[in-house]
């Protein structure tokens, strides 16, 4: 394995902001139990989009949780990633969609689930969810099961 200040460019510097979606920002690290199966979880409860129609802002609370293979997201990076959505105009289906993909693609992880949970806007709440799991693995048929008996 290699160091983990090797791996990271973020952690332990200056911040810096991005004001447009940024999933350039995001880095992984090496998994130090990539034989087991483990849950890792993260709350954003303060994260913010635009509606790529009126342009208003839409708040939520977005719900990353995952089962890590041989990387993993770093937390700064993830922050940082979340708040780049702050300028953004995209659906709220669309956002966990875009956050689901960027970390797949990051850490190419064993299953992950995306969960947004919009205030309402209008008299009405949209909590959208998706999931996925590795193809050809227990971790698809994982996904399957929890998208059809999602409540």
């Amino acid at each position: 394995m290699t160091d983990l200040k090797d791996q990271l460019s973020i952690l332990g510097r200056a911040t810096e902001y991005k004001n447009v979606y940024a999933p350039e920002v995001l880095e992984a690290f090496d998994n130090k139990h990539p034989e087991n199966d483990y849950w890792v979880q993260f709350n954003c409860p303060e994260f913010t989009s635009l509606c790529p129609i009126t342009g208003q802002p839409d708040f939520a609370e977005i719900r990353i949780s995952y089962l890590p293979d041989v990387k993993m997201v770093e937390s700064k990076s993830l922050k940082l990633y979340m708040f780049s959505f702050r300028n953004h105009g995209a659906f709220h289906e669309d956002c966990v969609n875009i956050i689901m993909k960027d970390l797949i693609r990051l850490m190419d992880p064993k299953y992950i689930e995306v969960t947004g949970i919009f205030t309402p806007r209008g008299g009405i709440s949209i909590y959208p969810y998706c999931n996925y799991g590795r193809p050809g693995t227990k971790y698809e048929e994982m996904a399957s099961y929890r998208l059809m008996n999602r409540k």
